[in-house]
């Protein structure tokens, strides 16, 4: 089927870089609320540490485009963790599983599709 706008597929590898700026965003976000909630209360519970950490790291490398497809594959095995959390606890679908399944979707599309621009992964 011939496409509307064949140009436009020159500029193909700029919607992996937004969904992984997006994702990344978020990811560094959530981490960085969890490892100063937690060090700020100073009673720190050794999971949401170690999971905030792992959320900030993974957030920057995927802002950053460094190890991406690892850090997708990341991204889906916690956002999975987390949408299981949050079906089992409310209906599926509702306000907070619809967004969990969003960022779910995302890290997916950049698991397979890759990268994009700017990023400092080659596909080999």
């Amino acid at each position: 089927m011939p496409s509307i706008f064949p140009a436009f597929f020159t500029y193909g590898l700029i919607a992996p870089l937004l969904l992984r700026l997006v994702l990344g965003a978020v990811l560094a976000l959530w981490g960085l609320k969890n490892v100063q909630k937690k060090t700020a209360e100073g009673k720190a519970e050794t999971q949401t540490l170690v999971l905030g950490i792992v959320d900030l790291v993974s957030g920057v490398l995927l802002i950053i485009g460094l190890f991406t497809q690892a850090a997708a594959l990341v991204a889906v095995i916690l956002l999975g963790v987390k949408l299981v959390n949050k079906a089992t606890s409310k209906a599926l679908f509702t306000d907070g599983v619809n967004y969990y399944f969003i960022l779910f979707v995302i890290a997916i599309s950049i698991l397979f599709s890759g990268a994009g621009f700017l990023a400092f992964d080659l596909p080999l």
